[in-house]
This record gives C-alpha cells, sequence and structure tokens, in this order.
C-alpha cells in the first residue's frame, strides 16, 4: 500500500510540475520584460498576447540603421512592430512561436530559450525547423 500511495504522490508531484512548466505567462515570469537584439540596434518588450496563455513581444526601441533598414523592407513604422508573435510555452524556460524579421518583411517559426534572467536564445527557422539562426538577446535595464 505504501509503494502504491508513493507512485500516485511522485505522479501528482510530476504532473503538477508539467502543468507549471507549460503555464502561461504571468506578471513576474522571468521571460518578460525589454530584451536586446546581439548588436544593440533593437529592444522588444515582451508581455502576454491578447490570448493571455501566449507570450507576445513589440519593438520599443531601435536605433536609425534598423529603422531605415525596415523602411527599405517595406515596414514604415518600426517602433510598435509586433516582432515576437503567439508563443506558447514548451516547457521550462522554452517557448515557441513566430518571429517577424522587419529588414526581410517575413515571419518564421522560432523558438526561445531563457538561458537565464538575463539572456534568450531566440531562434527562427526556414522551412520545418531546418535552415535556423539564432541569437542571444540581453535583458536591458
Amino acid at each position: 500500500m505504501r509503494f502504491v500511495l508513493a507512485t500516485l504522490a511522485m505522479v501528482i508531484a510530476s504532473n503538477a510540475m508539467a502543468a507549471e512548466a507549460l503555464a502561461p505567462p504571468l506578471p513576474g515570469d522571468p521571460i518578460l520584460g525589454k530584451w536586446s537584439n546581439p548588436k544593440g540596434t533593437l529592444a522588444v518588450q515582451t508581455t502576454p498576447c491578447r490570448d493571455a496563455n501566449k507570450l507576445c513581444g513589440a519593438i520599443v526601441w531601435a536605433n536609425s540603421k534598423a529603422m531605415a533598414d525596415a523602411r527599405n523592407a517595406g515596414v514604415d513604422q518600426l517602433i510598435g512592430t509586433q516582432l515576437l508573435s503567439d508563443y506558447r510555452r514548451t516547457g521550462q524556460n522554452r517557448w515557441a512561436g513566430t518571429v517577424y524579421i522587419p529588414d526581410m518583411g517575413r515571419s518564421f517559426s522560432s523558438r526561445i530559450k531563457q538561458n537565464s534572467p538575463q539572456q534568450l536564445t531566440i531562434s527562427g527557422c526556414l522551412i520545418g525547423g531546418f535552415l535556423c539562426k539564432s541569437q542571444v538577446w540581453q535583458r536591458v535595464g
């Protein structure tokens, strides 16, 4: 009987941890905040999306070169552009969604891994997880 109770307790604890790992972003979640790309040319503010179970991020600052590159690609207003869309938690400190690349004018399948409270790795892939490129972003402020 003790074995059955111990096994049941482990299953309940495991399910609780899995549910927590797949929970939506909440205020105070370390993924939320302002992040800068590796070249320091733009900053994105991550927040829960309108669908509060998902993570989004909009550009809140960009330097003049980033704004010019975006204009050349047909994006007139870079500040406010949704860069990260509909990311859902796939595990602890891991998210999957869509990243928009303004200077290409295209969106790609993407993954985010939070390496630490101060650092994210954002990956974008062309086709079904192939031909991927990653960048390490740093928390701002």
